[in-house]
């Protein structure tokens, strides 16, 4: 068990993050905890230790550059190295762009979502290399390929996403290190819920459509263990990237139709109350 491999998991504190620690520490990983809730990411480690496994729980804000420096040095101190980051934490704000303010949603969307993860990648590349191998996992969304109304930022972060993670692989070709991106299309998690936002989950998606935080968690072990590069769940989402790709107007047209429900009733994006 000493010499199993050691897994950073951000955003480890509810939804994807939490089911992939359990799972990943179900499955003999090392697995360290990130998130900013400390508590709860302690009662998680204890729930992977009673179960066998081992764990560790360390704040971490991505906005905070001093904290993503001492993750990296509080794990190379206690297990000696990372061979598996997975680049999970993220945030959002479903709302029209003039809704949005400057820095409390859109400046913070951009640093967690895209600047603090490229950072943290940074910061565990150098051991990774020096090592020859590794994987560098981002859990990003069908929304890296497809505009959404109300998901300008996110998606701005996501495409972001996206290009850092193409150019990132071709950087590390030979290196041992690989890089893997995991696109789920509707994760039904607490992850957009907030009162402001009248696109909801589990509202707007039909029920074939919508995949469970354990769904993810469960892709994310197989694509540590299959080494996979690219990967979408579910795997008919791959249409919706298709059709952005070569015929934009079908997919603006589906959402023009349906969109978000308030109080009861469903209003597409043309229908926006202002």
């Amino acid at each position: 068990m000493s010499e199993s491999p050691v897994v950073v998991v951000t955003g480890a504190s509810s939804g994807i993050g939490e089911r992939a620690a359990l799972t990943l520490g179900s499955a003999g990983y090392r697995v360290v905890l990130a998130a900013r809730r400390l508590d709860r990411l302690v009662a998680l480690a204890d729930q992977i230790r009673e179960d066998g496994g081992q764990a560790l729980a360390v704040p971490l804000d991505l906005a905070r550059v001093e904290q993503t420096k001492s993750l990296v040095d509080t794990v190379l101190e206690k297990f000696g190295r990372i061979d598996i980051l997975v680049n999970n934490a993220g945030t959002a704000r479903h709302l029209w762009l003039d809704q949005q303010s400057l820095e409390k949603d859109i400046q913070n969307q951009i640093q967690i979502n895209l600047i603090g993860m490229i950072q943290l990648t940074r910061c565990v590349l150098p051991g990774m290399r020096e090592a020859g191998k590794g994987q560098i996992i981002h859990i990003s969304s069908v929304a890296s390929w497809v505009g959404i109304p109300t998901y300008s930022i996110y998606n701005a972060c996501k495409f972001g996403a996206r290009g850092f993670m193409s150019s990132l692989r071709r950087e590390l070709r030979g290196s041992g290190v690989i890089v893997s991106e995991i696109y789920p299309g509707a994760v039904d998690t607490d992850f957009a819920l907030d009162p402001e936002v009248k696109w909801k989950t589990r509202t707007v998606t039909p029920d074939f459509a919508l995949v469970s935080a354990q769904d993810v968690a469960d892709r994310i072990l197989n694509v540590i263990c299959r080494k996979t590069r690219k990967t979408v769940i579910p795997g008919f989402m791959w249409l919706a990237v298709l059709l952005e790709a070569h015929f934009p107007w079908v997919l603006s047209w589906l959402l023009s139709k349906y969109f978000y429900i308030e109080d009861g009733n469903r209003y597409s994006w043309r229908e926006r109350q202002s």
